[in-house]
């Protein structure tokens, strides 16, 4: 399948506090400055420490990430993106809907939300840590080009 390399990345879950700040930290990390990427969620909560913890342990730091919606990162950068990729359902409906404005490809890339997981902390951070190599993997298959350090 050949996809067009794209030039911007935007990552969509539903808060902006677990998958899509997690997807965007690891493709900064693995394509540099080739791709502009962000985040931004349906509706926002509060940076999740688990999602911290997780990325932590393989070098990446997202402390300082600030959840945002779509609506405030079209009012303060514009969305200039040509890849949407959603890692919920009711992400990639949004973002099916911002297509009739926006010129982007949508991709689905199903993620569980870890924040569904119960159990001690050991157990919950087992979860992120799942969803963090899932999407590892997953950006390093879809963007190998820009490098799969």
């Amino acid at each position: 399948m050949a996809e067009r390399a794209p030039r911007a990345v935007l990552f969509v879950c539903g808060l902006n506090a677990v998958r899509s700040p997690m997807a965007a930290a690891l493709l900064r990390h693995y394509a540099g400055a080739a791709l502009a990427v962000a985040s931004a969620g349906v509706r926002k909560d509060v940076l999740d420490p688990f999602a911290v913890a997780a990325m932590a342990e393989v070098r990446l730091d997202i402390a300082a990430h600030e959840p945002t919606t779509i609506e405030e990162l079209e009012d303060l950068e514009g969305l200039d993106f040509d890849l949407i990729v959603t890692l919920s359902p009711e992400a990639h409906h949004t973002a099916l809907a911002l297509t009739h404005r926006v010129a982007a490809a949508v991709e689905y890339w199903p993620t569980a939300d870890p924040t569904n997981v119960e159990g001690n902390r050991e157990q919950r951070l087992a979860a992120y840590r799942g969803v963090r190599d899932q999407l590892r993997a997953r950006i390093k298959a879809r963007f190998a080009p820009c490098g799969g350090g």
